[in-house]
């Protein structure tokens, strides 16, 4: 099976942040290009932005909340159990088919490994990609001090637009925050493209309630809040996925006071 081959750079930043984490905090560009409208700055800039920012004091910052034992505040343990559920909840539904071992995997935007590296624990054969050198690093640092691990993951920096082969199931959980409205669906059906049988995909949902959440969290911008963040409706990614010929199997949804994230898991028709 032909698994991830690395690409030239392109448009699209693929780094995992919990959802709702940055778009309840209104996570934005720091400096004066942050007053520029959206519409003239470029998907170049956002992923030289997030690649920037989480190889430096992001990755600090997210590997604690990423860690179980990493000293974090209130807000970021909030954060640190939603993100975990989203993946409990992932692993709960590959537990159910009770396939995956053997089986190749994507897992675009990899982050740490929070994901990845529980795969490989149950058998599946992983390669993880992040357009963070410092989160591949770390993630690759902690997949062999795993013992428990059955098959090494093997975890290179990419950006997602770049990736190539085909898997069995393709994961992509908290990017899609990095992606405006209008490169949402060419990031889904590029990652259906890489998928033979399952994508699953998180995204934190543009409704009236979290948009709102979201510009009152603009109106205090701080040191932290240095990525953009984008909501998307569900209904556009369902039919971005519709449009790729996938179709929405299984869903979910994790929510606490900082971090929203809707979960879907879409099969080939």
């Amino acid at each position: 099976m032909e698994m991830h081959r690395r690409g030239s750079a392109a448009r699209g930043p693929a780094v995992r942040m919990p959802a709702a984490a940055a778009a309840a905090a209104g996570m934005r560009t720091a400096g004066p290009r942050a007053a520029l409208p959206r519409r003239c700055i470029s998907m170049a800039d956002d992923k030289v932005v997030v690649k920037q920012y989480f190889n430096n004091e992001g990755f600090d910052r997210w590997n604690r909340i990423y860690s179980e034992d990493g000293e974090v505040n209130s807000v970021q343990l909030d954060i640190r159990n939603g993100h975990q559920e989203t993946v409990d909840k992932i692993l709960k539904w590959i537990d159910d088919d009770g396939d995956i071992a053997g089986r190749t995997v994507c897992d675009a935007g990899c982050g740490v490994g929070s994901l990845a590296i529980p795969l490989a624990r149950r058998g599946a054969k992983v390669e993880g990609s992040d357009i963070s050198e410092a989160m591949v690093a770390e993630a690759t640092r902690r997949a062999a001090a795993d013992p428990a691990v059955q098959t090494r993951p093997k975890f290179y920096p990419s950006d997602l637009s770049a990736l190539s082969g085909k898997y069995d199931t393709v994961t992509c959980v908290d990017v899609m925050i990095h992606y405006p409205t209008e490169e949402m669906a060419g990031m889904v059906a590029h990652l259906a493209s890489l998928a033979d049988r399952r994508l699953i995909v998180s995204f934190a949902p543009k409704t009236w309630f979290y948009d709102i959440l979201k510009k009152v969290g603009e109106l205090f911008p701080g040191p932290s809040k240095t990525t953009r963040a984008y909501l998307h409706p569900e209904a556009d990614v369902v039919s971005a996925l519709e449009e790729a010929g996938f179709s929405v199997r299984r869903t979910e949804f994790t929510g606490t006071s900082f971090y929203f994230s809707r979960l879907l898991e879409a099969v080939r028709k």
